[in-house]
């Protein structure tokens, strides 16, 4: 990657970051075009080729700025003094929220990831899988389980919660991905009635 790309406008960096995360989101690596990437950020394919050299490195970037960007927000969001589990978990989930106030693919984005099959970009992003994870880690491994009954495996509430997570911000993206208000109104509901079956 040119290092020179962050010297370009932020609304200029914006655009072509939002435009490789909607198309890599919606199609997955193989399928994504860069072609359809330079059509949404309205730049040259020559431009987009000068500061990332080719389609894995843009992937690679965005997976890194991704990862930052969610962890950045995460710090600024999540108030550690409220470590109740489903508090943190609702807090969490606010983050990305607010995430996709400025790009509205960038978590879609990151849990597509999750269902890639191409060697290629799995290799590409492997050193800097554990990025948003351990950050959400930091919070959770310190929550405190009192709301949580007795006995329930919170490794599973966890994967619980992310997988309804995905799925209501599939369903979000596709209606419509302006609103980041809608994920987190859908996602709410769902903390909660867990929190309420927990009791």
């Amino acid at each position: 990657m040119n290092e020179k790309f962050f010297d370009l406008k932020k609304e200029k960096q914006d655009r072509m970051i939002n435009a490789a995360l909607k198309v890599f989101a919606k199609n997955g690596y193989a399928h994504a075009s860069t072609d359809d990437i330079v059509k949404e950020a309205g730049i040259s394919k020559g431009l987009l080729f000068h500061y990332f050299i080719n389609k894995i490195g843009l992937y690679s970037f965005i997976y890194d700025y991704s990862a930052r960007f969610i962890c950045l927000e995460m710090t600024s969001t999540v108030d550690k003094t409220d470590n109740d589990y489903f508090s943190l978990q609702l807090q969490i989930k606010t983050s990305f929220a607010n995430v996709m106030k400025s790009y509205p693919y960038m978590v879609a984005f990151m849990y597509s990831t999750e269902h890639e099959d191409v060697v290629e970009a799995i290799k590409a992003i492997y050193d800097k899988k554990e990025i948003l994870p351990k950050k959400i880690r930091e919070y959770l491994d310190y929550a405190n389980t009192a709301s949580v009954k007795e006995g329930s495996d919170i490794s599973r509430l966890d994967d619980m919660i992310e997988f309804t997570s995905e799925a209501v911000m599939r369903k979000t993206i596709a209606v419509n991905e302006e609103r980041p208000e809608n994920y987190l109104t859908e996602i709410k509901k769902y903390i909660i009635m867990l929190r309420e079956f927990n009791r």
